[in-house]
């Protein structure tokens, strides 16, 4: 099996911790991890990382994404997207490329192809 490759942004990382709640829109430039509870959309320039404990009933737009916890929405990644064991993803699903581990559930619609930058520019090198 080969590996999975996704680009890393040097920004810095943005933490929403569990006990955390917001109900509205976050951007990033950066990275964003969110172990707490989002209503609302989620855009970062970066990477998101939904944590086990982390709920976001919205629609996500980034560079890359890990998803470990539960997702309500519609997801789109212009690189990779990571669905881990612990990952409840229910919506529609766009992506470059798609990694699922044994144990994730996905109930929805994916599209894997060629996906823009959340801030419009074309992932080509």
């Amino acid at each position: 099996m080969g590996k999975n490759q996704e680009t890393v942004t040097s920004k810095g990382t943005n933490i929403l911790a569990l006990g955390t709640e917001i109900i509205g829109e976050i951007k990033t430039d950066g990275d964003i991890r969110l172990d707490g509870k989002l209503k609302g959309n989620l855009t970062a320039q970066g990477k998101i990382v939904l944590g086990a404990t982390g709920i976001i009933d919205g629609d996500i737009n980034c560079k890359n994404a890990l998803i470990e916890g539960k997702l309500d929405g519609k997801i789109v990644v212009a690189e990779l997207l990571s669905l881990s064991a612990t990952a409840k993803v229910h919506g529609e699903v766009i992506t470059a490329k798609l990694a699922v581990e044994s144990g994730a559930i996905f109930t929805g619609t994916c599209k894997m192809d060629e996906v823009p930058l959340p801030n419009g520019n074309n992932n080509k090198k």
